[in-house]
């Protein structure tokens, strides 16, 4: 005992040290129940959009690299999207089974599709004049999808932040960023007050002007504004992908790639529907079954799928893209009782299947089957009273001790995703997970 209290003693400054700019000074933490809440939406739909698309090159990252920085920052006077309709978009993303949408309010090019007090470099002073972020909120009000707002850190257009290029590496000695604090502050408490956001995207963490203590800060500011806002991890200096005590925000937010499984802490993938966030023609769109696909083995991990489309310089969405998202909102009209509101697991996904579950089901995933029998580890305990597919006909099983058993068809039911649920003789939903060998 006395050994452990010495231990204790001699790193506790350091425990102290490490939480003293993390979650011992973030304060209104966002509540269990509003994080469950939002993880039971599972599938949301992200928009990357401005003046950009006049190019059709990438939102932010071109500006200096493809499109020369005067050239970039002057296309706001030339974008005159006049067949947008936001109504339209949150139809689009409704018709998509989607249940939360979020726009791109300020990318890292500074430009801001609301009318801003604070930056004349905003969508009133286009030929446009609309506000475009007053507009979607609006509409996904009326139509019950939760309004969520992306608004990044960094801005290269801004003075007062200290870099102002992609690949800049020196800090510009008249940029002032405790102006610029001011003015993020000022900017979000516009966006809070005027529309209301269920959640905050950030986005631009890691450049080094911006620190952790700044980022604490802007959670409190935030918080105070509106303590019931959900707010990302990417305030805080620390890995996009994880959420730990040094994170600064309520979810991981893992990039281009379904997270990893984990059932500790609530997450959201960010993946395009094409390759580029903004939109770039004729570029190359994901299958119906990449989506489905993505969408489940998603939830199967236990996260959330924010899945990315880019508007045309006219404000339509791609007829393509629309199609796409018809086609994955028909699947959920059949199987979305195996995404909305369920857990990932209890088995980690893989390239052939992932599971879901809620209350005594198990909802399996079938991407592909390699021929008439699909096994997987039994659950100790636990009995199958009756599996099928999902509206669909009776699946015959054999369990034992080490092993299910399921026989399949030649062919499945849906060559997506095939949904087999496993109706058990007790609650699934804290079961740890099993790895299927």
């Amino acid at each position: 005992m006395k050994k452990l209290l010495l231990l204790i003693m001699c790193f506790s400054p350091f425990l102290l040290e490490a939480q003293s700019a993390t979650e011992a000074d973030v304060k209104n933490k966002t509540s269990n129940k509003i994080m469950n809440g939002f993880m039971d939406l599972r599938f949301g739909m992200f928009i990357h959009w401005g003046p950009v698309t006049l190019r059709g090159t990438e939102i932010g990252w071109s500006r200096g690299t493809q499109v020369p920085v005067k050239e970039y920052d002057n296309l706001y006077k030339e974008f005159d999207p006049v067949l947008f309709n936001a109504d339209a978009w949150v139809k689009t993303a409704k018709d998509a089974g989607m249940k939360y949408l979020t726009i791109t309010a300020k990318h890292h090019d500074g430009f801001c599709l609301w009318p801003s007090k604070y930056t004349s470099y905003n969508i009133s002073n286009t030929p446009f004049k609309k506000d475009v972020v007053g507009a979607l909120a609006n509409a996904c009000k009326k139509a019950g999808l939760k309004f969520c707002i992306y608004y990044s850190v960094l801005d290269w257009h801004q003075p007062d932040y200290p870099l102002h290029l992609s690949s800049g590496a020196e800090l510009d000695p008249k940029a002032d960023i405790s102006k610029y604090i001011i003015y993020m502050k000022n900017q979000l408490k516009e966006l809070i007050t005027n529309y209301h956001p269920y959640m905050l995207w950030f986005d631009g963490n890691w450049e080094k002007p911006w620190t952790q203590e700044m980022a604490v800060d802007m959670y409190n500011y935030i918080k105070k504004l509106d303590p019931k806002v959900i707010i990302n991890n990417r305030l805080g200096k620390f890995d996009h992908e994880t959420l730990t005590a040094e994170s600064v925000g309520d979810f991981a937010t893992p990039e281009q790639k379904v997270g990893k499984l984990n059932m500790d802490y609530p997450w959201e993938s960010c993946i395009t529907i094409c390759t580029q966030w903004a939109w770039k023609p004729n570029d190359k769109m994901k299958s119906l079954k990449e989506c489905i696909q993505t969408l489940a083995s998603t939830a199967g991990g236990n996260g959330n799928l924010l899945l990315n489309v880019g508007p045309m310089m006219d404000g339509r969405m791609e007829a393509r893209q629309v199609n796409r998202l018809k086609e994955v909102g028909d699947w959920l009209k059949t199987y979305g009782e195996a995404i909305y509101g369920t857990k990932g697991g209890p088995y980690k996904p893989d390239s052939i299947f992932a599971s879901t579950r809620k209350g005594n089901k198990i909802y399996l995933h079938i991407f592909q089957s390699n021929g008439n029998q699909f096994i997987i580890p039994a659950i100790p305990h636990l009995k199958i009273l009756k599996a099928l597919f999902l509206k669909g006909n009776k699946v015959t099983f054999e369990q034992d001790e080490k092993n299910i058993t399921l026989s399949l068809p030649g062919k499945l039911p849906d060559e997506n995703d095939a949904v087999i649920v496993l109706e058990m003789n007790a609650n699934v939903e804290n079961i740890p997970v099993i790895i299927r060998q």
